[in-house]
């Protein structure tokens, strides 16, 4: 049908209905009652359990994309070429409370939901939460979200509380993932949920100097396991971000980074993009060198949160830190062989292998969310393992204005 058609269709349908009104009005035609909100008591059932463990999930991705694109530039993973004003102070160490309160908040909403609803499963009549996958999995959750509060912000606050050192996240995800490993491992179906959970577990317990627990855990997980938080092209509220930044706009660049210097490695891939004329291409500030991240190159591309070959890098670190060079590139090796690269040459002096290490995990790791805890930790580690990019510079996302605004425990902090 023909777009006039289709219009001339909708106003004589809308004169009818006009006309009909004043016969009909008495009777209540088009007459809207709220129902009013959905009771609580509605949602305390096991039929809305998977539906809420999807909300956290959708949440979790939600916000996790808009870590990644901070950190991304925070560290050394990715440069700014555009032009937006927060993004251009976080690529020179930057990172100021009013720039962060959306990745404050969405940070704590998932944290929030996960724990609430966990709490709200193990109180539902009829629900087999010993044995449920839904509910290993909003464990799961539970620790990704501190995980990720652990790994990126300075401090921790929770539920309008005073701040705590950043440190108790880390404790709080572990006590998830604990649970997850727990659940999971009566559960039918869930073998992801608990390798993800263990490679959680790992990562959080080395964060807190456990390397052994740590080690532990990782030698459960298979060198070739991926968990991803899902994106989509469905909505734009699923959308991965980092693409819409690096696709749709030209904002971030690998120009400028370590890792333009880094050709061929199928975990780093970038395209140096040229115009019509052969000359290269400018990011959205039309001075930068756009070299294009070729990692997630779809709006509906997913971003990995937990996987074997980390704990491939997590074990090779740890033997670093035994001074077992010869160990640490042996799972170094192992993670290359995941890449289908060739090995490594084992060196003689440990500076050289904390290197490669360092190198090898972010290249693992690149545009993940990941890197910027790891410069962190690394900067104030004295020895071969000290890393310098973050001297000088911002290291962590700071607590959000609106929390310092609205937290009557922290208002003394605001500026």
């Amino acid at each position: 049908m023909r777009v006039d058609n289709i219009m001339k269709t909708k106003r004589t349908l809308l004169v009818a209905l006009v006309g009909s009104l004043t016969v009909v009005a008495c009777q209540g035609f088009l007459e809207v009652t709220n129902p009013g909100p959905i009771a609580d008591s509605s949602l305390l059932t096991p039929d809305a359990v998977p539906s809420l463990v999807t909300g956290m999930s959708s949440d979790f991705s939600n916000n996790y994309d808009e870590i990644v694109r901070l950190t991304s530039i925070a560290a050394d993973e990715s440069a700014h070429g555009g032009s937006y004003a927060g993004e251009g102070l976080w690529v020179r160490g930057i990172i100021r409370a009013e720039d962060v309160n959306t990745h404050w908040s969405g940070s704590h909403q998932v944290r929030f939901e996960s724990e609430s609803g966990i709490e709200r499963m193990k109180g539902m009549k009829g629900f087999s939460y010993e044995t449920s996958a839904q509910a290993a999995r909003a464990n799961m959750f539970a620790g990704l979200s501190n995980r990720t509060l652990g790994e990126n912000f300075c401090e921790a606050v929770f539920n309008n509380g005073p701040a705590q050192p950043g440190t108790e996240y880390f404790v709080r995800a572990e006590k998830y993932f604990t649970e997850a490993i727990r659940v999971a491992q009566a559960a039918t179906g869930a073998s992801d949920i608990l390798n993800a959970s263990y490679a959680g577990r790992a990562a959080v317990r080395a964060a807190q100097g456990n390397w052994t627990g740590a080690v532990a855990d990782a030698a459960l997980v298979p060198a070739t396991f991926v968990y991803v938080a899902p994106f989509s092209t469905n909505s734009t509220r699923e959308n991965n971000s980092l693409v819409q930044e690096t696709y749709v706009r030209r904002e971030f660049s690998v120009f400028g980074t370590q890792w333009a210097q880094v050709f061929k490695d199928p975990r780093v891939p970038w395209d140096t993009i040229k115009t019509t004329t052969g000359a290269i291409q400018k990011g959205q500030d039309g001075l930068t060198n756009y070299f294009r991240q070729a990692k997630y190159k779809d709006l509906g591309a997913d971003i990995p949160i937990a996987k074997g070959t980390e704990m491939l890098m997590l074990r090779a670190e740890n033997a670093l830190r035994a001074s077992d060079i010869g160990g640490a590139y042996a799972f170094l090796n192992q993670a290359r062989v995941v890449a289908a690269m060739t090995p490594l040459t084992v060196p003689s002096d440990l500076a050289s292998a904390w290197v490669t290490l360092q190198k090898e995990r972010g290249a693992t790791l690149w545009l993940e969310g990941r890197r910027l805890w790891d410069l962190r930790r690394w900067n104030v580690e004295t020895g071969p393992s000290h890393s310098s990019f973050l001297d000088g510079r911002d290291k962590c996302i700071p607590i959000g204005l609106a929390e310092l605004q609205t937290n009557p425990n922290l208002r003394s902090r605001l500026p």
